[in-house]
């Protein structure tokens, strides 16, 4: 495998502003490629889909490649791919979808793990049937969100199962594959929040067995692009369709046009460079993908163990959380200091990263506002030893 991350480094132009950037929870920096593809589509002539002339026609290629290339990330059908701006807008519409056919009484299962956006949907679909919102918690000491709990969430009433693949707050990767099973056993939908996981992990959603996955281009340095992708594409036709075309079929039953064809061509994009990451990969985009991804898990593994033991050798910073399994995320508070305080120093010395209040979300349910919040830190493919170290450095000297 060949993860040459001072290459990788090379494809991202915003990397030239001097400043260290573990700002990875909103997202990774734009690869050049994917601001080209951009800025190359919306040159093109792009008309709406279902003419003659090539401007239509160019619009439908865009859309079926985007599907593919969402399908080859993730292991699945682009028949089951649906497009949308964003992926928090997506779930919505996943959620009131099945809601339409939610009584009182029945329930749908969350988790403490999860962000907001995989949260508030549910929560205010379940208000407006009368249905139940019950809670998968968290281990406080490790942020382990512990399987074994789900077979006792989940009962004949339980409808739907949001999971998130992993935190990018604290980076923890649960056991997701038992949570599945337990759902299974009940018939529970299972919709599976990737997002975060994207990046670093290669994606099977045809061997993990849940319902639907979820994932967000930003996450990986692509454009405000998310997409649903369900495991089964018949599973779109029995839902309510959303669409405002009521000849819509497939993926389109879920989607609200006109699409924004350059996004999508900067999604097919930054797919490609995903695929490209480690340089020695082989065969198809999707075999690429796997290797590419495979070698980024390896090299942020490292980087993560060398950046978590040098923190936590720090005397006056806690780092939040020790789970087995892991993204490269990971959050810490410095003792008598408050998390904004902390991130303006980190700021002031040409550090990008960012402060939680510890009141809600994640670290609400950890306590973390007792101790002043929480800082969050988000390693990117980019990221190197050089930063890492230079972070440590400066928290060595903040008192």
């Amino acid at each position: 495998m060949a993860f040459d991350v001072a290459r990788i480094r090379g494809l991202f132009p915003a990397l030239g502003d001097g400043w260290i950037h573990f700002d990875g929870a909103a997202g990774m920096l734009v690869p050049e490629q994917v601001a080209s593809a951009v800025s190359t589509a919306m040159r093109a002539p792009v008309s709406g889909p279902g003419g003659a002339f090539p401007a239509s026609q160019r619009a439908e290629s865009i859309v079926t490649a985007a599907r593919r290339a969402v399908a080859d990330l993730v292991g699945a059908d682009p028949a089951g791919v649906v497009l949308g701006p964003n992926a928090p807008d997506l779930i919505r519409r996943l959620v009131d979808a099945m809601a339409d056919r939610w009584t009182i009484g029945d329930e749908v299962v969350v988790s403490r793990l999860d962000e907001e956006a995989n949260l508030a949907p549910w929560r205010r679909a379940a208000k407006r049937v009368g249905a139940v919102v019950r809670w998968g918690e968290i281990d406080i000491e490790t942020c382990e969100l512990p399987a074994w709990q789900y077979e006792n969430l989940v009962s004949a009433r339980t409808k739907a199962v949001a999971v998130t693949l992993a935190s990018g707050s604290v980076g923890t990767r649960p056991d997701v594959p038992t949570v599945i099973e337990f759902a299974k056993r009940v018939g529970a939908l299972v919709v599976v929040d990737a997002t975060y996981a994207a990046p670093f992990v290669p994606l099977d959603l045809n061997a993990l067995g849940a319902d639907v996955m979820v994932v967000s281009a930003q996450a990986w340095g692509g454009p405000s692009v998310g997409a649903l992708v369900f495991r089964d594409p018949e599973l779109l036709e029995r839902l309510p369709s959303v669409s405002l075309d009521p000849a819509a079929r497939g993926p389109a039953r879920m989607e609200l046009g006109p699409h924004a064809y350059p996004l999508l061509a900067g999604l097919i994009a930054s797919i490609d460079y995903l695929a490209g990451l480690d340089d020695a990969a082989l065969g198809s985009r999707r075999e690429k993908l796997v290797t590419s991804l495979g070698s980024a898990k390896s090299y942020h593994a490292g980087l993560l163990a060398q950046l978590s033991t040098d923190l936590r050798s720090l005397r006056h910073v806690m780092v939040i959380g020790d789970a087995m399994r892991r993204i490269p995320a990971l959050a810490f508070a410095v003792a008598g200091k408050k998390a904004p305080e902390v991130a303006e120093y980190l700021a002031s010395q040409g550090l990008c990263a960012f402060a939680d209040d510890g009141t809600s979300g994640v670290f609400g349910s950890l306590g973390a506002a007792e101790v002043g919040g929480a800082v969050r830190i988000g390693l990117a493919h980019y990221s190197n030893v050089f930063e890492v170290n230079q972070l440590v450095r400066v928290l060595e000297e903040i008192r």
